[in-house]
């Protein structure tokens, strides 16, 4: 895919990728976004829930949201989504690090409109957010529909960056009486917690 300057790599260019499975990945195993955008020379970067369907990004709001009516206006973007997988401890405060992935997406968004593509798009969002779930909820309503904003970002011009392994220590601190490594950090579910007005015997799905 052609790539702008903007996804160009300044630093740790080893790191960087331009390859789209890659960026589907990173994508794939988040939940939240952040937005940026400017308004009148004042950014602004917001947290959102996303979800990826082909090669497009879509994005969740409310119809009152700022930013949904901003971004749909064609206001230029910038989407990142960011994964911590670990604390690299090096011999120096220099050499040491985080390992992580992370992709950003620009371009512009455009306000998913037509009623057929904005239930189908709602159905992947739940998809992704909560794998599972949907073959439980009763079908959303227009009023509901109405409601809900989404928006759809392409997936053409983007960069990723990760970082994996153990510290890269300078030849000079190889001796130090130290311990390095790496501390990785997951992210998991925790066990459910039953709403307080769940009818009785209602028993929790085998998704969660």
């Amino acid at each position: 895919m052609t790539q702008k300057a903007d996804t160009n790599f300044k630093r740790e260019a080893k790191r960087g990728s331009h390859d789209f499975k890659l960026a589907c990945q990173v994508l794939d195993a988040g939940k939240i976004c952040h937005v940026g955008f400017t308004i009148d020379d004042q950014p602004y970067v917001v947290p959102m829930a996303y979800a990826r369907q082909g090669n497009q990004l879509l994005i969740h709001g409310s119809v009152a949201s700022r930013l949904v009516n901003s971004l749909a206006s064609g206001l230029r973007c910038c989407v990142t989504v960011t994964h911590f997988d670990g604390l690299v401890y090096a011999r120096s405060t220099f050499n040491s690090s985080m390992n992580y992935r992370s992709t950003m997406v620009f371009g512009t968004a455009r306000l998913i409109d037509d009623p057929d593509e904005k239930r189908k798009s709602i159905q992947a969002l739940v998809d992704h957010l909560m794998p599972g779930r949907r073959a439980d909820l009763r079908k959303s309503t227009i009023k509901e529909l109405n409601a809900t904003s989404l928006l759809s970002l392409p997936i053409e011009t983007f960069s990723t960056k990760c970082r994996t392994g153990p510290p890269s220590d300078s030849k000079s601190d190889m001796d130090a009486p130290v311990w390095a490594g790496v501390v990785p950090f997951e992210l998991t579910a925790g066990e459910p917690v039953d709403s307080p007005d769940l009818l009785p015997g209602t028993v929790r799905p085998d998704y969660l």
